[in-house]
């Protein structure tokens, strides 16, 4: 380059907001140009654009369908991101997603004489933006590592790991978002593998709150939050795997790989990931087949290299490997099925249907898989493995867009597929399969306490009652009834007996056998529990869900040692998976090892956002009487969907008495009540997160003797039927018992929760401050020392 050349290059550091409109090219023309002059107003009228415009530090870089503004502020482009978001919300047509990186650019002269901007900035974060899906603001590794240092821009980042970009080239990339901007979701860019990487700082479904309360149906994690104070017993992250026999493999099992998406448009990902799925649906149907659960084989790649490993990994005999190509009204699947132990090709066939009659695929795949395998199917399987769902093939497509993302890993998930399914039933009324969906998934928001207005009981029960009224022999229909009972109604030996049903007919479904043993811990009955979590384990062997909830079982019944060590598998599973590693701290925990716990919790990130994390940080630093500490941990660095929890205020409220600040605890005590029981009127939901036992505790907080004695007394009441939940609510009474000087009560009480399943632990009465009323009396000081019978 001519020294002339190089004097005009100015090369500098500059802060890029790359955006683009996702869809943009299959709009029509007056549609594009009413987006983009929508998009470019938004833009034009954040405060961001403004300033740095007026102070000459703003340069633009426009595209087809978007464009790039190039700050030279840090902060501006993510300001700027935030403004644009928010005004999207009145905007639902405009899908935009955003990508923020900071690098080298320059200005340049383009062929048509104009000024331009280029450079790996630029490249970089049209990458980054790339790799995000409509609603998403993606930023670089580089960007949040940047942010983090400011404590308003913590609570935003999410990392997701690596994600390869181009050309084999990988990014480190982090999700910006809270509860009102941004896309929670993992991004479709992501590769399976990737995806499978990434669940582990989110997992998932199930990394906040969802899983920290009592049940989630699918899991919980940190119900030390169940058991803040009391004992730690309440860890229910789920996870599975059982490693089959040598030679044990049936000749009849099978693992539905993910299929390739050959359309042209990456949109269209989500249909091939929907008919995967409903291949395996279909599949999962025929009893005499076993069927691997597509939560275990996300993170293989469409055609592995190594189909023996995975075949061993999965414990399977045979593979279905596929395609599908989606182009305009035209549809083309391609299906090879290969037995893994030696790669041979058993059959392979090629499926062309118009968009509006692909219903039928799925169906006739199944039935020819289940004839090469030599599998004789009954006339009901026959016609369950046939049955098309639905003939509207716009319903059909809002279905297939939710289950290509339903996995029921986490709320952020449920709450994107309840739409979804709404918009299937609403365009055909009759979609049976659909309505039993869209019951499972708003009871799962129900029994968390989302959205409550809009999720009601009666709302769970309607779906479910209308997918068993159109098709009695659905077993997803039944599905839906057993978690009606469950998690509505609390009725658990009637949804166990829906849970059969569901069962005859989803015969090879990890999910229901999951349910199934969820439902016999509350009912007392652990050892049927844990075959029935072995069984899910079996169908479903990397789920780490059904893993970690075998871990909990173990904990649940004293088997500390032997909950750790399926812990560590699933950190081998998934490394560094945070939900893990609060599991394992909050045993050790329990068991008063206190310096193993901050071991575990010392390999999460420092300013890690995964809410299950967070809450054994905070039980961390109030076991080590670190009350200060642990106040500010909960003000300034907990995330604040677990800061604005009631269930947190609590304890932190706990945390300002012990420091003397009795106003500043009292004002708390008094915000916990409030948001648990707004009105004197007001009934507090027997759900998920067990409210009932933390308003007792927050009006002995208050001083309220007679209120929480008899709020305490009324939790009992609420879980007497819940062998996993009542231990706690007993734990309760005696705490408020201890708090107001009935030590003889509370002491009382302790031997028989020492001893039932999911009470409390020695350890916990030795360290926890909780007990400090009791902590002097020597018949305390001999519980505390003696091993459980």
């Amino acid at each position: 380059m001519p020294d002339e050349q190089k004097t005009k290059l100015r090369l500098e550091i500059a802060h890029v907001l790359f955006i683009d409109i996702v869809g943009y090219s299959k709009l029509r023309t007056t549609e594009q140009s009413a987006h983009i002059e929508k998009l470019r107003k938004i833009v034009r009228g954040t405060d961001q654009f403004h300033t740095a415009e007026a102070e000459g530090k703003l340069l633009r870089l426009p595209t087809g369908d978007g464009g790039a503004l190039v700050f030279r502020n840090l902060e501006a482009p993510v300001l700027c991101a935030v403004e644009i978001a928010n005004a999207l919300r009145d905007h639902p047509e405009l899908r935009v997603r955003m990508g923020i990186h900071s690098g080298p650019v320059n200005e340049v002269t383009d062929l048509n004489e104009q000024a331009n901007i280029a450079g790996a900035g630029i490249n970089i974060a049209q990458r980054v933006m790339d790799s995000g899906d409509a609603g998403h603001i993606l930023v670089s590794k580089h960007v949040a590592e940047d942010l983090e240092q400011y404590d308003q821009w913590q609570p935003y980042l999410h990392d997701l790991g690596e994600c390869e970009i181009k050309h084999g080239e990988r990014l480190n990339l982090v999700n910006f978002y809270n509860h009102e901007i941004g896309n929670s979701a993992m991004p479709n860019k992501f590769s399976k593998s990737d995806k499978a990487a990434a669940a582990a700082a989110t997992e998932a479904g199930r990394s906040r709150y969802s899983r920290i309360a009592f049940g989630i149906g699918a899991l919980t994690i940190v119900v030390a939050t169940a058991l803040f104070f009391a004992s730690r017993t309440a860890f229910r992250t789920a996870a599975g795997r059982v490693e089959p026999a040598p030679g044990s493999v049936s000749e009849k099992s099978i693992a539905v790989l993910p299929f390739e998406n050959l359309s042209r448009d990456p949109d269209n990902a989500y249909f091939t990931d929907g008919i995967q799925d409903e291949i395996l649906t279909r599949l999962s149907k025929i009893a005499a087949l076993k069927v691997i659960s597509r939560t275990s084989t996300q993170k293989y790649k469409s055609a592995p290299d190594n189909l023996r490993d995975v075949g061993r990994q999965l414990g399977v005999a045979n593979l279905l490997e596929g395609s599908v190509q989606k182009v305009a009204n035209a549809v083309h699947v391609n299906v090879q099925l290969i037995r893994a132990a030696n790669d041979e090709h058993l059959w392979a066939e090629s499926y062309n249907r118009k968009l509006d009659d692909v219903f039928g695929v799925e169906g006739e795949v199944a039935s020819a898989i289940a004839d090469q395998l030599k599998t004789k199917l009954s006339g009901a399987e026959q016609k369950a493995v046939a049955e098309k769902p639905t003939q509207n093939a716009a319903a059909y497509d809002a279905y297939l867009h939710a289950i290509a993302v339903d996995d029921a890993a986490t709320l952020d998930i449920t709450k994107q597929v309840v739409p979804l399914y709404a918009e299937a039933v609403r365009l055909d009324s009759q979609f049976a399969l659909a309505w039993a969906r869209l019951s499972v998934a708003r009871s799962q928001l129900y029994f968390n306490g989302i959205d409550p207005q809009t999720n009601t009981g009666a709302a769970v029960k309607e779906e479910a009652d209308r997918a068993i009224a159109l098709q009695p022999e659905l077993g997803e229909a039944w599905l839906a009834q057993g978690v009606y009972r469950y998690r509505v109604l609390r009725d658990f030996q009637g949804a166990l007996q829906s849970y059969e049903e569901a069962l005859r007919r989803l015969p090879n479904s990890a999910f229901v056998l999951e349910q199934m043993a969820h439902l016999e811990r509350r009912l007392g009955q652990f050892d049927a529990a844990q075959k029935h979590y072995e069984a899910a384990a079996q169908l479903d062997p990397r789920n780490i869900g059904i893993l970690s909830t075998v871990a909990d079982t173990l904990q649940t019944v004293r088997r500390f040692d032997q909950a750790q060590t399926v812990l560590d598998r699933v950190l081998e599973i998934s490394p560094g998976n945070e939900a893990a590693l609060a599991a394992k701290a909050a045993i050790f925990q329990g068991e008063g090892r206190l310096k193993e716990a901050d071991e575990a919790l010392a390999k999460a990130p420092a300013n890690s956002q995964d809410e299950s994390i967070a809450i054994t940080r905070a039980l961390q630093l109030y076991d080590e009487r670190r009350f200060e500490d642990a106040i500010v941990y909960i003000q300034h660095n907990a995330p604040p969907s677990v800061a604005n929890d009631p269930r947190t205020m609590t304890l932190l409220a706990d945390c300002q008495k012990f420091t003397g600040k009795n106003n500043e605890a009292r004002g708390t005590f008094v915000r916990a009540v409030a948001a648990m029981k707004p009105t004197p009127d007001a009934v507090v939901p027997v759900d998920a997160r067990q409210l009932p036992c933390y308003l007792a505790w927050a009006y002995a907080g208050l001083g309220e003797k007679d209120k929480a004695l008899a709020q305490a007394r009324q939790a009992i009441a609420d879980y007497t039927r819940d062998a996993l939940a009542k231990p706690f609510a007993e734990s309760t009474l005696a705490i408020v018992e201890a708090q107001f000087g009935d030590v003889d009560s509370a002491i009382a009480a302790l031997p028989h929760l020492l001893e039932i399943p999911n009470g409390v632990i020695c350890g916990d009465l030795q360290i926890n401050p909780i007990w400090d009323p009791l902590r002097k009396d020597p018949r305390f000081q001999k519980l505390c020392e003696e091993k459980p019978k």
